[in-house]
């Protein structure tokens, strides 16, 4: 290639050849019909090679889109990637928890429930009709287990979970501590279903023999307000004891070696502790506790899922009502799903009373004094108003 500036190119080369040359150097040497020619040629090139320029970015863009974790707009949890996940369970995987639904309906909304060992949700779960209840809606119930009400809460807390159910002491603390909780619904009392208990050789007779004996309790659970009542009753302060603070499995562990002198326990732990140890009741939590059964659920779900509420607690007394007049049948029902053997279920069940109330004031005022009683004895940091987790639609307000 001769270079430019020192020879003049031949006309008849092609434009093409010479960088940087714009057509209309040649202006002279050419007829008016071939610099017209040249110049759409160029134009043709230049509308041609954006036009893959465009198609490439548009493909990449798409690639993108369908690429993994966003296959066709949507990620790989079924959803629009508005949804987070929920703490590792794999709710998220299922669809979105948060109440969002696709346009598709692609992915049910996750219902995320609590349960523990014993309890109406325990045996929703094991019906499975509230289940079926939910999917003709759109929703999918997730169950998770934990060995206690504050395990449970905790898990609300952290966004876990949407709804569960506990004992009365649970959400005083789980309140205390900021839990964006709700009360939805209570059981009737069940004062004879927690008790303090001891081997049955042991030489202490009441309350008052615990002085400076070791006492296993789950921290923050509902007889963790029977300890506290017992105490009272006996005129024993709370620091002459020494609590012992396990969850279930390791405070039945606790029990049977000798490690703690006593166990402050509710059903079914409570009725397979005296089928399997003899174990001995020195109190209940008659005259002195309800012991209600509470539904609770996260503060922002409750709002946005009303419906899933009103059917969780029609189903809830649904089967309460038929639990109540077969023991025998309960027992059978959950004790595959629990591990629990059959004759302590069907104790445990004849102890308990049935029948889903909404919250209503009396209750809401019984709580609010198990909470003054734990701030006075610090074991919840804050004063706290129980009246304050509740929504008008689950307080009848």
């Amino acid at each position: 290639m001769r270079r430019a500036g020192r020879e003049r190119v031949p006309a008849e080369r092609p434009a093409a050849d010479r960088p940087g040359h714009a057509a209309g150097r040649l202006g002279n040497r050419r007829s008016a019909g071939t610099g017209t020619g040249w110049a759409a040629a160029a134009a043709a090139v230049i509308l041609a090679l954006s036009m893959l320029l465009s198609a490439c970015a548009a493909g990449g863009g798409k690639a993108g889109a369908a690429g993994p974790g966003n296959a066709g707009g949507v990620n790989a949890a079924g959803h629009d990637g508005s949804g987070a996940g929920s703490g590792g369970n794999g709710a998220a995987a299922s669809g979105p928890s948060d109440g969002s639904r696709t346009e598709s309906g692609r992915a049910p909304v996750t219902v995320r429930i609590g349960y523990q060992k014993y309890g109406t949700l325990n045996i929703l779960k094991a019906d499975g009709r509230l289940d079926r209840r939910l999917e003709e809606l759109g929703y999918r119930a997730e169950w998770t287990e934990f060995p206690g009400g504050p395990q449970l809460l905790e898990a609300l807390n952290v966004g876990s979970i949407d709804i569960g159910h506990t004992g009365e002491a649970p959400p005083i603390f789980a309140q205390a501590a900021g839990a964006p909780l709700v009360y939805l619904a209570h059981e009737p009392p069940s004062p004879k279903s927690e008790a303090l208990l001891v081997p049955k050789d042991s030489d202490i007779r009441t309350a008052a023999d615990l002085r400076g004996k070791k006492v296993a309790l789950n921290k923050g659970s509902n007889v963790h307000y029977l300890l506290v009542k017992l105490l009272e009753q006996a005129g024993v302060g709370y620091d002459e004891i020494e609590p012992v603070y396990l969850p279930p499995a390791d405070g039945r562990a606790a029990f049977e070696s000798g490690k703690v002198d006593a166990w402050v326990i509710w059903d079914p732990f409570f009725a397979a502790a005296e089928t399997a140890t003899g174990a001995r009741i020195v109190a209940d939590g008659t005259d002195l506790v309800h012991n209600h059964e509470f539904f609770l659920g996260e503060r922002s779900f409750v709002e946005r899922h009303p419906d899933v509420i009103d059917i969780i607690l029609e189903e809830a007394d649904r089967i309460d009502a038929w639990a109540k007049d077969h023991p025998r049948e309960l027992a059978e029902l959950l004790s595959p799903q629990l591990g629990i053997d059959v004759p302590s279920l069907e104790r445990a069940a004849g102890r308990r009373q049935y029948g889903v109330r909404r919250i209503g004031p009396e209750v809401l005022e019984a709580q609010q004094r198990i909470a003054d009683t734990f701030r006075a004895l610090g074991l919840i940091p804050v004063d706290i108003r129980v009246e304050e987790a509740t929504v008008p639609t689950a307080s009848g307000q």
